[in-house]
């Protein structure tokens, strides 16, 4: 009885034994795929692994929501990842397309719009040609939130994607210099970002800090955890977006966009006394004509004009009065100047197109922007 015991004590040494030598072995394990991680940093290659465009249909516009479960997206901030999910993607350019690309905001993007009422969508099923027999074919490549910087960013990628023209939409809340790195876009691609700044000699203040290369520990497996987790789950909601078409949650209701405004004539801290046009980022807008593969069409986008209480003081909530119409004048100017090509939409839509912001619109607002580009140049001249 105490031999079968102490075989009994012996089988527990060395079950314990080998616990501790898997325990040190998976440690082991882990720690050098940690470290091989982080010294090939392949996040970028793994971005573009993509179960879009291959077992999935490819995304109309970028990855991007507020609330995943109930739009069957999610809001990836990696480069290589959104463009391996778009479209533009499916395949090569075939010689028989004309390629346009639309970049810009969240109105671009189509905020408070299905897939096929945005405005590329609505533009596609015009099924338009050029003089010369090509098919025109547009790509929606606008991204929420509003910095010319973060245009810029998408625009330097999406020159490998051989467009023949790029339309890009913005609006004076895109181009204060301060607000140029607030797009979460650029502090997710720090590299790619402080190299296009780099490139055109473009200065701002506060690039270094705010986009600053992933260290050591940050570029390992459990460093990229999060971003690892959201690239699965994109794939995961590739299944529920081809099955529902889904890929953004438009509630019944929403706060609209506000009609009475205050009575404060700063624009983001700065009074009339304070302005300057140095303020604004004009050199970015000559950066992305200058880098672009195709020739840019600069689009000051549609904005919400009240009739509320203060409407002599502001535009809306955006901006009052005295700036928009400083920046009208400069932007004019440096059109110019420069020999830019320039649509100005910025008054053509009724009030009551607008949904929840002043650069927000519904359908009936597309429609009419659709309108008005068709009939303006370089469109006007291009198709039949």
């Amino acid at each position: 009885m105490a031999d079968q015991q102490l075989s009994l004590g012996e089988l527990e040494e060395v079950h314990k034994a080998s616990l501790v030598r898997l325990t040190l072995k998976t440690f082991v394990v882990i720690v050098v795929l940690n470290f091989l991680f982080m010294m090939l940093d392949p996040i970028a290659v793994i971005g573009k692994i993509s179960l879009y465009n291959r077992v999935f249909p490819g995304r109309p516009r970028f990855p991007y929501s507020d609330d995943p479960a109930l739009s069957f997206n999610l809001t990836v901030n990696q480069l290589d990842a959104m463009f391996a999910s778009h479209i533009i993607k499916q395949a090569p350019k075939d010689p028989s397309e004309y390629r346009i690309l639309l970049i810009g905001d969240s109105s671009v993007w189509g905020f408070l719009q299905k897939p096929d009422e945005t405005l590329s969508a609505q533009l596609n099923q015009l099924d338009l040609r050029t003089k010369d027999g090509k098919n025109v074919r547009f790509y929606n490549l606008g991204y929420p939130t509003l910095s010319l910087t973060k245009d810029l960013l998408i625009l330097d990628y999406a020159n490998i994607f051989q467009p023949d023209l790029v339309l890009w939409f913005f609006t004076l809340e895109a181009l204060p210099w301060k607000k140029q790195l607030d797009s979460p876009l650029l502090t997710f691609n720090p590299v790619a970002s402080l190299a296009i700044l780099n490139k055109h000699a473009i200065r701002i203040d506060a690039a270094q800090d705010q986009l600053k290369p992933p260290s050591l520990i940050e570029r390992t497996i459990i460093g990229r955890r999060r971003l690892l987790a959201d690239l699965l789950r994109h794939q995961i909601y590739g299944l529920l977006w081809t099955a529902t078409g889904i890929d953004q949650n438009i509630p019944e209701t929403f706060t609209e966009r506000a009609e009475d405004l205050t009575d404060n004539t700063e624009f983001q801290g700065i009074s009339p006394e304070q302005y300057s046009d140095s303020l604004l980022a004009f050199d970015v807008l000559r950066s992305g004509i200058e880098q672009s593969s195709a020739p840019v069409v600069l689009i000051n986008e549609p904005i919400f004009v009240s009739d509320g209480a203060n409407s002599d003081i502001r535009y809306n909530f955006y901006y009052p009065i005295w700036v928009y119409d400083h920046y009208l004048s400069a932007l004019e100017r440096e059109v110019s100047a420069n020999g830019w090509s320039y649509i100005n939409l910025w008054d053509i839509l009724p009030g009551d197109v607008f949904t929840d912001s002043a650069i927000h619109y519904d359908l009936n607002g597309v429609g009419q922007v659709i309108t008005e580009l068709l009939s303006s140049p370089p469109l006007a001249n291009l198709v039949n």
